[in-house]
Parts: C-alpha cells; structure tokens; sequence
C-alpha cells in the first residue's frame, strides 16, 4: 500500500466524521418539518442521560435478497422518512443523511390519549458506505447513539440498527417504563426494518432484538435535564405556535 493510497483512505475516514459542534444550527427546516428544540442545542451523549443505559440491538436477515450491505445502506440513507412510521416522522436536510447535517424529527409518544407530541433532532454524527450513525441533542428523549448499518454475514446481508442511549432525564425515564415509550421505541425500529426488507421483496423475514442493560443506575446528578425536555417544551409551545398561523406569522424555529 502507497502512502497516497493510505493518506486517501485516512482523509475518506475523516470525511466520513461530522465537524465537533458546541450547538446544533438548523437554518431551514424541510417542508411540512416543525423546527423546535433543535437550533442551539448541544449534544448529549450515554454520560449525560438520566436513566439506565441500554443497548438495543435490532437485526434483520435479507435472505434471498441479492442486495450488498452499501446497497442496502444508500437506500436507507435515500428513503429513511419513508421508512419511518407515522408517528415518527423524519426530515433530512436538502443535502441528506451526511455528517454534520442535521435530521429534524415529529413524533408522538405515549402516555395519554392521543399521545404527546415532541420535536427534536438528531445530528449525523457519522456516515460512509456501510453505516451512519446519528446523536441525540439536549432535550430529546433519549442521550446516546443510534448506528443504522449492514453487514454480510455467510453470503447473507444483515441489516442492523444498534443504539446505546439512556433516558435523558426522570420523566422520560417514567415514560419508557411505565407509559410505553419503551415498547414504542421497539416497535419503531421493527417497523424500519420490516420496511427495508419489503423494498429487496422479503415480506416473511423477522426482526431479532437483543437488549442488554450496561448500567442500571439512575444518574441522579443529570435530573436537571429535564429543563430541556422536548415534550414539555413542545407542548407549551404549541399556543404559540397556533396564535403565529392564526395571524400569518408561521410556527417558532
């Protein structure tokens, strides 16, 4: 091997890697994308959540599937909105799933009749040709990682989301174990994936979830995260948000 060709391959790992950002910046939200607890927000990663922390690991064989892991990737980094249950949606920037963009997200959760809606993000914090992973900001529902990738395994492709995150503060903890937000977050992501098989033609293909706790305590010191909580904001917010329509001034960024 070269030193061109080891200097090209170091810079294409580098590329590959989002720009260290103190705040997240969003300029223009997609269409139909609400913009709230996103601009301004920094990062938070499994050290600064609440809760205890999980690694949720979800698979899927695409058996018969003549599909390699970077065609499965492209097309989830192509088609992820679509992929996305309605209750969960997602809005890539005009430039896409790339490092340093960032991926507006409108959703509801559970925990009373008709759910709670929630805004927030997530930063790509990594993508090539094989995975992209992405990392929660201040306020959102979880503090961690989700790493979208495909692998071959014996001639098979796999397909794989894996997240290490943690709650990131007391009442989101409340929610995924008491109200469902767990259960949701699982069914989300077999949604995904069920999805991606369905477009290589596998309808009959199940999804393995493998679920480890890595810590079970509780980071008392981070419950003041919840200042930041997304639903809550996104919910006081919402007066706002009608008055602005009501009088043609467009929703808060």
């Amino acid at each position: 091997m070269t030193d061109e060709t080891t200097t090209q391959q170091a810079t294409k790992r580098d590329d590959a890697w989002a720009k260290p950002v103190d705040k997240l910046t969003v300029s223009d939200a997609p269409i139909g994308a609400m913009n709230l607890n996103v601009d301004g927000r920094g990062l938070t990663g499994p050290l600064q959540g609440f809760g205890q922390l999980w690694q949720k690991t979800y698979r899927i064989r695409l058996e018969g599937a003549e599909v390699s892991p970077q065609d499965v990737v492209a097309y989830w980094k192509a088609n992820l909105p679509s992929l996305m249950p309605d209750d969960s949606r997602f809005y890539p920037s005009l430039t896409g799933v790339k490092p340093g963009e960032v991926l507006l997200i409108n959703a509801t959760l559970p925990g009373m009749p008709g759910g709670m809606p929630v805004s927030t993000g997530v930063l790509v914090l990594y993508a090539d040709d094989e995975a992209f992973s992405v990392m929660t900001p201040d306020g959102h529902p979880e503090s961690g990682f989700n790493t979208f990738s495909a692998y071959d395994d014996g001639g098979v492709t796999v397909a794989q989301i894996q997240s290490l995150a943690r709650a990131n503060d007391p009442v989101y903890e409340f929610g995924f174990r008491f109200l469902g937000g767990g259960a949701q977050q699982e069914r989300i992501w077999q949604h995904v994936l069920t999805g991606l098989a369905g477009n290589f033609g596998i309808s009959n293909a199940k999804v393995d979830i493998k679920k480890v706790c890595v810590d079970n305590r509780l980071q008392w010191g981070r419950a003041s995260n919840v200042r930041h909580n997304a639903v809550i904001r996104t919910t006081l917010n919402a007066p706002v948000r009608a008055v602005r329509r009501l009088f043609g001034g467009g929703a808060p960024a």
